[in-house]
């Protein structure tokens, strides 16, 4: 099996060594490495070019993780795709108990782990909302992403079928390609935590101030324009949009803007009567 792995960066130069190391730590060698440098200004292109001189490394403007890590993807010659993001960290097996796996599951194409998580530098539980499925698990990933980029390994012919990351999105863009995926596909889940998750630093994607909520319901209106699900996989994906319009809507009430909050009531009547 030919593993590609993508580290997409963007001023990491403080977590990318941990990333890297423990893909050179893998019990499983990778058959190649590509680190997409998303235009970072804290010296990361210097530094890769020092301590990593074999590392296939591709620099662009800064245009974000989606771009990145599609730019990796393409550029890529392996048959998967695993993908990690520059301040996670793989446990030394990960990929090798991904391939035995896979390989005990013949036709499978999309693998994801459980996880650790690290909160400002505290070992954190995970709550029962983020518990992580196998299977035909299209009605899961509605209400939230359940799948860690850094956990995945995905047979490259996935991405020509679904499609990539959605350049447009800011954040979601994960969710967004995982509503795509396990709308077509079965995804094996291995229950071991294969993965360390870092959280809490200032510079973490999800991050954002004005709430995550509206990508996910962009995300959801897209794929129901798609035609791409099957009736049952439309009504589950439509009851959650309606709920999270819902839910938006209050929170526009409550700070007063209500231009918008007169929007997404029509949006939520006109859903309703889909």
């Amino acid at each position: 099996m030919k593993i590609s792995v993508i580290i997409p960066t963007y001023n990491r130069r403080h977590t990318l060594e941990r990333a890297i190391d423990s893909v050179l730590s893998q019990t499983f060698k990778p058959f190649e490495i590509i680190i997409v440098d998303d235009g970072s200004e804290d010296g990361t292109r210097n530094w890769l070019q020092e301590a990593y001189p074999s590392i296939k490394t591709i620099y662009q403007p800064n245009n974000g993780v989606s771009s990145a890590r599609n730019k990796g993807i393409r550029s890529s010659s392996g048959s998967w795709i695993a993908l990690l993001d520059s301040d996670d960290e793989w446990m030394p097996e990960k990929l090798e108990d991904q391939v035995i796996f896979i390989n005990e599951n013949p036709g499978s194409l999309f693998c994801h782990t459980n996880e650790i998580w690290i909160r400002n530098g505290v070992r954190v539980n995970q709550m029962k909302k983020h518990k992580k499925y196998g299977g035909d698990i299209f009605k899961y990933c509605l209400d939230m992403c359940r799948i860690s980029p850094s956990s995945s390994l995905i047979k490259k012919e996935v991405f020509e079928d679904v499609g990539l990351f959605d350049e447009s999105l800011t954040v979601c863009e994960d969710y967004d390609l995982w509503l795509r995926i396990t709308a077509n596909y079965t995804i094996l889940f291995l229950d071991r935590p294969l993965i360390k998750k870092y959280g809490g630093h200032a510079d973490q994607l999800s991050r954002v101030p004005e709430g995550i909520e509206q990508y996910r319901i962009q995300s959801l209106e897209k794929i129901l324009s798609m035609s791409i699900l099957d009736q049952d996989q439309f009504l589950s994906a439509k009851d959650m949009l309606i709920h999270k319009l819902k839910i938006y809507s209050q929170g526009l009430k409550k700070r007063n803007r209500s231009k918008e909050f007169i929007s997404i009531e029509k949006k939520i009547e006109d859903w309703l009567i889909i």
